[in-house]
């Protein structure tokens, strides 16, 4: 099988397209770099020329407001149009769970508008909403920490492994459309404050903990609960504790 995947030189996305070369299949990577570009077009009516799957997993250059919201309006049109006429069978999505509930974030509307796009688009597709990373942590310490501390709320976490991320992305790929949405999540929940602790535990961080409730991400005021499925999900396999035995 033809699968193209956008994004494939990314944390998840080369390990995606490993996964599915070792599988036997035919796997185009889809980046500026290899002549592929779906905000400018080029290259795409090449790629998806005999493609039944195609794998999104791209990212804008920027969390910025404005620069999220251009590349991902950008790069849905073309995607929905070029795939449409190429007859992609399905087209699979990495979003991000609590998407839809927190779209005054600039980020989360586009993420929105990229899922929306290719829900309108006719091509059959499966969007699959995943919670934060588990690898997510240093970007979280460093932002919202110094040398000295780090603040962090009590908001509900439930990080899951890139690995098992690129388990489920490979598995739902080869999988018939779901037309619907997908959440994946670690296995454990707790308050965000439990996993940093564990992390900087772990590394021998001196940093001290500032705990909070003020219910903020990366600065942002968020819900309680905006990182974490509120209904049905599949679970990841890696805890955070076996993670951190090889990090």
């Amino acid at each position: 099988m033809k699968i193209l995947v956008i994004g494939g030189t990314g944390l998840i996305g080369k390990d995606v397209s490993r996964r599915l070369t070792d599988a036997g299949h035919e796997v185009i990577i889809g980046s500026p770099s290899k002549g592929i570009n779906i905000v400018s077009g080029d290259g795409l009516t090449e790629a998806l020329n005999g493609t039944e799957v195609v794998i999104d997993l791209s990212n804008s250059a920027s969390p910025d407001d404005e620069t999220a919201l251009n590349f991902f309006r950008a790069a849905g049109k073309n995607l929905a149009a070029s795939e449409k006429q190429a007859r992609v069978k399905h087209h699979l999505v990495l979003s991000i769970v609590g998407t839809d509930r927190a779209t005054y974030i600039g980020y989360l509307q586009a993420k929105k508008e990229q899922e929306d796009n290719i829900k309108k688009s006719g091509v059959p597709y499966t969007i699959i909403r995943s919670t934060q990373f588990h690898e997510h942590i240093t970007t979280l310490i460093a932002v919202q920490g110094n040398e000295n501390e780090v603040n962090i709320s009590t908001v509900d976490y439930q990080p899951i492994a890139a690995a098992d991320v690129v388990d489920f992305v490979v598995k739902l790929a080869l999988e018939k459309p779901k037309n619907g949405i997908v959440e994946i999540a670690g296995s454990e929940r707790a308050p965000m404050t439990d996993f940093v602790r564990k992390y900087l535990n772990h590394k021998g961080d001196r940093k001290a903990l500032v705990a909070n409730d003020d219910n903020k991400y990366m600065f942002f005021d968020i819900p309680k609960d905006l990182l974490v499925p509120l209904g049905e999900f599949r679970a990841g396999l890696i805890t955070f504790d076996n993670w951190l035995k090889t990090n």
